[in-house]
């Protein structure tokens, strides 16, 4: 994976990717469900917040769930241990580095990771090899150039693109949504689709504005302030303007809406 996560590690990021999965399960996750005695290779699970969807939604498949950050694994094993789970194995593991012998997996599984990735191309090679032929691979990413509001703002365009520019430099690619399907292709998987999942939110939509608008998009905005300040991309007080627009959103005569993308494809 790229060397910093850009989001951080903080309990309020924590909580953010928890408000994320809860509040998008069925949009990202309901078309999601391998069969009995599938062994599942979910890449870059994180603190996961999509394992515990994932294994509850197969309960007779078999989940072996990686990560880079040994930390982030500890917190998926509460996570599932909470959950009663007893269909997720956890083992740390760097996605350009499988300790896996070829075609090990059923299936593949990573939601919002490739974004985060310098060498995303690779990393999806590498899968590719622990994948058995005739298996499938499934991809969810977000893509922060998708971001559409009312009433429209200027600041709050100026942070969602500290976010963005902040991604870039770490090596990472906040608009990677829009590349999944010839990713998939150059990688040379068969029968690539992509669909598009848009989040639409306004005031008939409450718990969307509570889940989404503020606590998984907005505050996924605010977790880069210090960044933002530091690299001297925006001012305090522009800031501030920007973060107060994002939120205006959530009024009564305001709308929000977002596009993640879906990518399958077959070994």
């Amino acid at each position: 994976m790229s060397e910093r996560y850009v989001h951080g590690y903080s309990e309020r990021e924590k909580q953010r990717l928890a408000a994320q999965a809860d509040t998008l399960t069925e949009l990202l996750h309901g078309d999601t469900i391998y069969p009995p005695g599938a062994f599942v290779l979910e890449a870059g699970c994180g603190v996961g917040a999509q394992t515990v969807i994932l294994a509850r939604r197969s309960p007779q498949a078999r989940f072996l769930a990686i990560d880079i950050s040994a930390d982030s694994l500890a917190q998926t094993g509460d996570s599932v241990a909470d959950a009663g789970l007893g269909n997720v194995r956890f083992q740390q593991a760097d996605i350009f580095r499988l300790p896996f012998d070829d075609n090990a997996f059923d299936h593949i599984f990573l939601c919002f990771v490739l974004e985060h990735l310098n060498r995303p191309l690779e990393a999806l090679l590498h899968l590719k090899r622990v994948l058995k032929p005739g298996g499938t691979i499934t991809v969810i990413e977000g893509d922060h150039g998708s971001v559409h509001f009312y009433p429209e703002c200027g600041e709050a365009r100026r942070v969602i693109q500290c976010l963005i520019d902040i991604q870039a430099g770490l090596g990472g690619n906040a608009l990677i949504g829009r590349e999944l399907y010839p990713l998939l292709s150059a990688a040379g998987f068969r029968n690539a689709a992509v669909s598009p999942r848009l989040v639409y939110v306004d005031a008939s939509r409450p718990h969307l504005e509570e889940g989404f608008t503020k606590d998984t998009f907005t505050a996924m905005v605010e977790g880069v302030r210090d960044q933002a300040f530091n690299l001297g991309m925006v001012d305090p007080a522009t800031w501030e303007k920007g973060i107060r627009g994002l939120l205006r959103t959530t009024a009564g005569d305001g709308t929000f809406c977002y596009t993640f993308f879906k990518g399958t494809a077959v070994k």
